[in-house]
């Protein structure tokens, strides 16, 4: 007789039933979800809406632990990029460039943001599609909402997704995404979606989960009217031989300062990562990043830089995007 599979039922009602904290944190949750349908009601969603969407809403403690640890801020910035940028990866993006150069081109010219980096960006974000998320979107917003680390910033959103179902740009069914609540091939969170989100294809919704077309144009377009440049560099990798100023270097995301000229650069001692002498126009000026802090790479990155951290206020992340948007130039 195999008694395993009644053993793990056992085990999973000793523990909700055992482990007070959870329970604790249940119960709080009930309360805070009937506060927060109230002032989604008050903040213009129907309570028709409230009701269906926020009836199956559930605390997942995973993703408490998830938000807690997020590879972003934890992992060295080469580990980061050899985890997202590998041969496969490489090629793959290529090939996609190759077989949608129509579309592509289409996208490039209505919006003037380069194809590589919107590639690079479905590369990094979603494996080109294979890993959208299988996370409740409502559930994960509203226990980050409730959590009390960001849940100004997450109650907004939830309430904008639930604005979203109300006008029909979303369908409440279609919910699965990430663990932080982005949803569909370049996850977007909802306010994303409700500022660039666009339909370019021929169909009358938008669909950013199953629709290549309308995800790659409102990337297009999100990059656009934050500022993107196509004729510009985002950045690229740097190295000195001697000591220099610390105080140059920036590693917080949300705060890069000390704008400094190629030619300053220069003069004091940075080279490109080969050695090579750096050939850029003097009067360009960018800033200088170590995401790792005193040790790891250097990098030199301007204005489309700070576009990729509005996407992902991530010193990594951004830098990964452009690395592998560099790689994939045919």
């Amino acid at each position: 007789m195999n008694i395993y599979p009644k053993f793990k039922i056992f085990l999973i009602i000793y523990f909700v039933i055992f482990n007070p904290a959870l329970s604790l944190s249940n119960e709080k949750f009930n309360e805070w979800l009937l506060g927060f349908k109230e002032r989604a009601i008050v903040q213009g969603v129907s309570k028709e809406t409230a009701d269906i969407a926020l009836k199956n809403a559930k605390y997942l403690e995973r993703i408490v632990a998830l938000d807690r640890k997020q590879p972003e801020f934890f992992e060295k910035t080469y580990e980061y990029i050899e985890k997202r940028i590998d041969e496969k990866r490489i090629q793959t993006a290529k090939n996609f460039l190759n077989e949608n150069s129509f579309l592509l081109d289409k996208v490039n010219n209505k919006f003037n943001v380069d194809k590589e980096i919107l590639i690079a960006l479905w590369g990094i974000e979603t494996n080109f599609g294979v890993n959208k998320g299988k996370v409740d979107i409502i559930s994960a917003l509203s226990t980050l909402s409730f959590d009390n680390r960001r849940p100004e910033y997450f109650e907004k959103e939830l309430i904008i997704l639930l604005k979203l179902i109300d006008n029909k740009t979303i369908k409440y069914e279609s919910l699965y995404g990430s663990w932080a609540g982005a949803i569909g091939n370049f996850q977007f969170m909802p306010s994303t979606i409700q500022k660039y989100a666009i339909n370019f294809d021929d169909n009358t919704e938008i669909d950013l989960i199953n629709s290549f077309q309308d995800s790659i144009a409102s990337a297009a377009n999100y990059l656009k009217m934050i500022g993107w440049n196509n004729k510009d560099l985002w950045g690229f990798e740097i190295k000195i031989d001697n000591n220099f100023d610390n105080s140059l270097i920036n590693t917080d995301s949300r705060n890069l300062k000390n704008k400094i000229s190629i030619a300053q650069l220069k003069s004091l001692g940075f080279k490109n990562k080969n050695g090579s002498e750096i050939k850029l126009i003097d009067k360009k000026e960018g800033w200088v990043i170590r995401p790792d802090g005193e040790d790891g790479p250097i990098y030199i990155v301007f204005d489309n830089f700070l576009r990729l951290l509005e996407w992902n206020r991530s010193l990594r992340f951004a830098i990964t995007v452009g690395t592998l948007s560099d790689k994939i130039k045919i």
